[in-house]
């Protein structure tokens, strides 16, 4: 494992220092899946239930979320984001989240795909939880990261 970012030479915490580093175009994915009963899929589809259409809320919640996220993690640096997209979808076993996120910055946006992500799922919980005490949120994960030092992408699951 490579050395800490955040910690200084004497162990303290630290924001990391990104002046010296080029700005270029970065682009993140992540996504997270809400774990949802046959009962309560059926609700949403058929528009039925008590709270609304969670999908849309949590898209809106999502993108919220993904503006604030230097406010929510301590050491995350504030960027401006140009763009976040929400895409909330219907799957077998409930709701699979996707969150994108791209900046032109010194430093990436995974920290803000991965909270679009987790507010998002989080959104979908309470909008479902009148009907479905036993959700579960899983899955949480950086997909793909594009720009700054290096590359990422998830290797996918052949089935």
């Amino acid at each position: 494992m490579s050395e800490l970012s955040h910690f200084d030479e004497s162990g303290k915490i630290r924001m990391v220092d990104v002046s010296g580093k080029q700005e270029t175009v970065r682009r993140a994915v992540a996504s997270a899946r809400v774990m949802l009963s046959e009962k309560t899929l059926a609700k949403l589809r058929s528009n039925t239930n008590p709270k609304g259409n969670p999908l849309e809320i949590a898209r809106i919640a999502g993108i919220m979320a993904a503006k604030r996220t230097s406010e929510l993690i301590p050491l995350c640096h504030q960027i401006n984001l140009s763009k976040v997209n929400i895409a909330a979808e219907f799957c077998d076993t409930g709701i699979k989240i996707e969150a994108e996120a791209i900046t032109s910055a010194q430093t990436g946006v995974e920290m803000e795909a991965l909270t679009a992500a987790s507010i998002a799922a989080l959104t979908i919980y309470d909008m479902c939880k009148a009907v479905q005490k036993d959700i579960v949120i899983t899955d949480i994960r950086l997909e793909s990261k594009t720009g700054g030092k290096s590359d990422y992408q998830r290797p996918s699951v052949s089935k």
